[in-house]
């Protein structure tokens, strides 16, 4: 039973109805569709309307009579447009705006060396008459627009409207009042803010705000009454009603179809490839067709068809768009059932023109890559090249020129090595050799390269470490110089003053500055012991977020005197790092006290604490009150301040004596600046929980 069943069902005659029923349901399928959407350009949300007065006619209409009427009322009447009413400054000052473009650059009368107003008044003088025509064409095109507006309202057969602007008032009924209006089947009633609709599903319409964007911008002392007589009215609801019918049954129709297409298809993707006697799969004519080529061409099939489709509106044939559909859809299924006996082959991707031209490629260049070192490329190269002239005898010329090109190549390539090598031999440290492709010659240029590049590097390194040591100096020579000349100077004041009260501000000076003196001694003896690691560190877990809400109420008094906002935000959970507790607040509060030196007053200061992995990043990030005008590796040098003036009291070794204790702590610091925005980044290991 089951092998009289598979000669059946794999059987030509059998994929051939099966064949024939897929392309007949898809083409009748799509031509039902074009039919609905292109030759009677509707929409399948009829299906859903109740009655006329939700459809997309009606609103429609009603939408363009109001558009038509707003365009009446702004241009008022004839004799306004006529009489320049309707040019506005704005629009004037447009047509004025463009002439005078070509003016200052096709006139000669435009002066470069006047200024604008003075080259203004030439140009008015010089364009008068092109002024005056722009003004009169702009009349012109808005009498034209409001005659264009009076015709479109006059050809609605069945339409009564009224209209209020101001003073000016137009409409072609007789009776203006509201009552009259609503005497109607169906009208719209817009006053000022207010309006009324009836029917009142019309305000169930999905498409309800077409209405709302026309008439939003009604004036309170502005009117619109729209109404439609039965007459009017009648025609569309049977169009309606038979669109309704037509598109419903439509529906079924293509959902009928396509259960029978899908059956069918599924069917032919199954015994595609197949015949009864065997299970191997077989390529037909249209499998030899590379399967990109074939992909390419269901694509451009399909965007053929849409084409083809979208245009044939013109000639509303339901008979041409079947046969356009037909041939297009039994193409592109003989194309797609390809496809699919390549897929159940295996050989969906192999039998593409790409892979086999990269496949080759690759095999030639694996080929060669595998041929061995540079010695055996030239013993092949010894042996393998006379074998190919005697082989191409006939064309001995070719095969010389080709090697003596290719030797040339090589040894312009040699040279090019040399030469390089002599360069970054005299001191040219920065000098790239260029050497293209992946041979022996193109490794060695790299790898010299590589050299050059590090002996450049370490060279810069080397000046900018002189560089640093020698801006070290003079820093630390600066800092500590200012307050000791002033300590010096006022002693010399005191040993010949005799006014108390002034002998009492000397000293009261030379306390400040000997404090300032102290201060850069030890954060320059802090430094230089973070700096070489000679700080005894004691670890323990520490709760990051309860050493940060401890130091800041430590330090609450300075905030209040800042006049600086905080911000802070952390996880739910608690991050307990391990760490120094003192030396960690040690580097916190060195960035808090650049914060409090160089903040912009009233800012806010964000402190943001997050569980990173492994570690614990603390964030804090500020507006500074100088300009940083400097990169964020240059202000982690020592003695280097925000303010390049060097007018706060700060010794610029806050940052330099952050990193290192939190270096030796076995975290990390990092700053980056945007702007005027300073951010500082410390990472500290969390504790690991088994």
């Amino acid at each position: 039973m089951d092998i009289k069943w598979r000669n059946y069902s794999h059987s030509v005659v059998a994929k051939a109805v099966a064949f024939i029923i897929v392309i007949l349901c898809l083409t009748s399928s799509l031509t039902i569709f074009a039919n609905i959407v292109i030759l009677h350009n509707e929409d399948f949300d009829i299906v859903f309307e109740e009655s006329y007065y939700q459809g997309k006619d009606y609103l429609s209409n009603c939408s363009g009579v109001i558009e038509n009427i707003k365009k009446v009322q702004k241009y008022k009447s004839k004799e306004n447009i006529l009489n320049g009413g309707t040019l506005t400054e704005n629009v004037i000052a447009e047509q004025e705006d463009r002439l005078f473009w070509e003016f200052q650059y096709n006139s000669k009368s435009y002066n470069p060396n006047l200024t604008s107003e003075e080259n203004r008044k030439t140009f008015r003088e010089v364009y008068a008459d092109e002024l005056l025509q722009a003004k009169n064409s702009q009349i012109k095109q808005d009498l034209n627009d409001f005659n264009m507006a009076l015709q479109r309202l006059a050809g609605y057969q069945g339409l009564v409207y009224y209209a209020k602007n101001g003073e000016t008032e137009f409409s072609n009924s007789t009776d203006k009042t509201k009552e009259s209006f609503k005497a109607f089947p169906a009208y719209m009633i817009f006053e000022g803010y207010e309006n009324e609709v009836f029917p009142q599903e019309v305000n169930q319409n999905t498409r309800y705000y077409w209405l709302s964007s026309s008439t939003n911008n009604i004036e309170q002392q502005d009117a619109i009454y729209i109404a439609f007589t039965q007459d009017y009215l009648n025609p569309r609801i049977v169009e309606w009603q038979d669109n309704k019918l037509l598109i419903t049954d439509s529906l079924y129709q293509i959902a009928a179809l396509l259960i029978v297409l899908f059956v069918a298809f599924i069917y032919l993707i199954v015994v595609i490839g197949r015949k009864p006697y065997d299970d191997q799969v077989h390529l037909n004519f249209f499998s030899r067709i590379f399967n990109d080529f074939n992909l390419v061409m269901c694509i451009l099939l399909v965007a053929i068809w849409a084409l083809v489709i979208s245009e044939s509106e013109q000639f509303k044939s339901l008979n041409l768009i079947f046969l356009i559909t037909l041939f297009t859809a039994s193409l592109g299924l003989l194309l797609l059932l390809s496809l699919v006996t390549h897929f159940k082959n295996r050989t969906l991707i192999k039998n593409t023109l790409i892979y086999k031209i990269f496949h080759k490629l690759f095999t030639f260049f694996r080929d060669i890559y595998n041929s061995g070192s540079a010695g055996v490329k030239v013993v092949l190269i010894v042996i393998g090249y006379p074998i190919i002239v005697a082989i191409t005898f006939f064309m001995f010329p070719i095969t010389l020129g080709a090697a003596a090109w290719i030797a040339h190549k090589k040894v312009k390539e040699f040279n090019a090595i040399k030469q390089g090598v002599k360069r970054v031999k005299d001191g040219d440290l920065h000098f790239s050799i260029n050497a293209n492709g992946n041979g022996e010659f193109a490794k060695l240029a790299a790898d010299i390269n590589s050299i050059a590049d590090g002996l450049s590097k370490a060279v810069e390194n080397e000046i900018k470490s002189e560089r640093l040591k020698t801006e070290l100096i003079t820093n630390v020579s600066h800092d500590i110089r200012t307050p000791l000349t002033s300590i010096i100077t006022y002693v010399d004041l005191l040993k010949h003053e005799k006014d108390q009260s002034k002998v009492d501000n000397y000293l009261e000076i030379i306390d400040q500055k000997s404090q300032r003196l102290k201060v850069l001694t030890e954060d320059l003896f802090e430094a230089a012991k973070a700096s070489s690691g000679n700080i005894q560190v004691n670890f323990e877990e520490i709760d990051l977020m309860s050493l940060i809400t401890q130091g800041l109420g430590e330090l609450d008094d300075k905030i209040q005197e800042s006049e600086l906002e905080f911000k802070i935000s952390h996880p739910k959970e608690r991050l307990v790092v391990k760490a120094d507790g003192k030396l960690l607040w040690r580097a916190i509060e060195n960035l808090l006290s650049n914060i409090f030196k160089y903040a912009l007053q009233g800012s806010r200061v964000y402190i943001d604490v997050t569980n990173v992995g492994t570690v614990a990043t603390l964030t804090i990030k500020n507006i500074s009150a100088y300009e940083l005008n400097i990169s964020s590796d240059e202000l982690m040098e020592r003695f280097k301040r925000g303010d390049e003036s060097r007018s706060s009291q700060g010794s610029g070794l806050g940052l330099s004596i952050a990193k290192s204790l939190l270096e030796i702590q076995r975290g990390g610091f990092n700053i980056e600046i945007d702007g005027d925005l300073f951010k500082a980044i410390i990472q500290m290991p969390l504790v690991q929980r088994n």
